[in-house]
């Protein structure tokens, strides 16, 4: 499903769980049964994959030459505290402590949602990251889109 969308701002508990907004479950698609991974993401961020949409990066992943260092490397970084993880009768999941950690995350989280994919934040990190002056933010478009056709 690459149809996910959204920011969302939640509470982690003090157990370090997360409720997941009921407006991104509802994209979901069935085949995923409310499965998940998380894992790291850039830029010091968490990212939420849909058991659907992780089991293709995987594929990637396990498409990659293992023979070649930085491949390796990649993969070895990115699976670091790789965890399935499943919503309980809450709608809630369990951020592991190294991932917590990572990330930086405590209690003020942002859920930014696109590409099939959660990004997870701490909240101050996410503001400080899409903080850009409108003219910076023009520059970084046309660069990125200016080449691509209008459709």
């Amino acid at each position: 499903m690459s149809g996910l969308l959204g920011e969302f701002e939640v509470n982690m508990d003090p157990k370090g769980r997360l409720k997941v907004p009921s407006a991104l479950i509802k994209q979901l698609s069935a085949e995923d049964n409310a499965r998940f991974v998380i894992t790291r993401g850039f830029e010091k961020c968490l990212v939420l994959y849909p058991f659907s949409e992780w089991q293709k990066v995987s594929a990637r992943l396990n498409g990659l030459n293992m023979f070649v260092k930085k491949n390796r490397d990649f993969v070895r970084y990115f699976m670091s505290g790789a965890t399935e993880l499943t919503l309980d009768s809450s709608e809630r999941v369990l951020v592991p402590k190294p991932l917590q950690a990572y990330a930086g995350i405590t209690k003020e989280i942002v859920l930014s949602a696109f590409q099939g994919k959660v990004e997870i934040w701490d909240k101050d990190q996410y503001t400080s990251v899409i903080d850009m002056q409108s003219d910076d933010f023009a520059g970084l478009a046309e660069e990125v889109m200016g080449d691509t056709p209008d459709e």
